[in-house]
């Protein structure tokens, strides 16, 4: 039957439904047949559009969104997740300036990277506007030991404010995984890193007060 057949059928029914309940009204009698049949079309009629409504497409996993990505880009690749944001985003390289990379999503998102060492970021708002490690060294080489780390942030004036933290790092809870713990001015966290050959290609490196942390995998160097 067609769309067209069937709403015609439905103002004829509910037509005959009106007139059915005037005759019968204030009757003891059951339910009339014209007003059975008028429901009934109508929700065949409801049913009907419904199942021309596609289903809402699920989001990718980020699995979905690496094997995606390595598909149809061939820069180097990261993917970034988001801890205090709940989401993961794939970055693509996007500039190099020595060892030091920036990556970006389409967005204009980006995070700036030192062989794995997240050194900035840009246009996340509370941007990381530079990051100087002081442990850098004892984290590439898996050793324990002391050092500062300056993180400075852009200010609503548009200048540079610097924390400091003290630093110190040793082995993590799994063979090949340096911890970072840096406190101070009322604020303590921890960083990881995977390392490989003086490389990271995993880590979970903490950005700010307002970003916090963010995990970062190499998927195409």
């Amino acid at each position: 039957m067609s769309m067209g057949s069937i709403r015609r059928t439905v103002m004829t029914c509910a037509a005959l439904a009106v007139l059915a309940s005037c005759g019968n009204e204030g009757s003891d009698q059951a339910e009339s047949p014209f007003t059975i049949a008028a429901r009934t079309v109508g929700e065949a009629v409801a049913a009907r559009r419904a199942a021309k409504q596609e289903p809402a497409t699920p989001p990718k996993s980020p699995a979905e969104m690496a094997a995606e990505a390595l598909r149809v880009n061939p820069a180097p690749l990261i993917m970034v997740g988001f801890e205090s944001l709940g989401r993961t985003q794939i970055m693509a390289m996007t500039g190099q300036n020595g060892a030091t990379r920036t990556y970006m999503t389409p967005s204009e998102e980006a995070l700036i990277i030192r062989n794995g060492m997240l050194v900035g970021t840009r246009g996340l708002g509370n941007d990381l506007s530079v990051a100087e490690p002081g442990t850098e060294s004892l984290i590439r080489s898996g050793r324990s030991g002391s050092a500062t780390r300056v993180m400075r942030y852009y200010s609503g004036d548009g200048l540079e404010r610097p924390l400091s933290f003290d630093c110190n790092t040793g082995p993590g809870p799994k063979p090949g995984v340096t911890v970072e713990n840096c406190e101070g001015h009322g604020v303590s966290f921890q960083n990881s890193f995977m390392v490989q050959g003086g490389q990271i290609p995993v880590s979970r490196q903490w950005v700010g007060p307002a970003l916090g942390y963010v995990t970062i995998q190499t998927l195409r160097p």
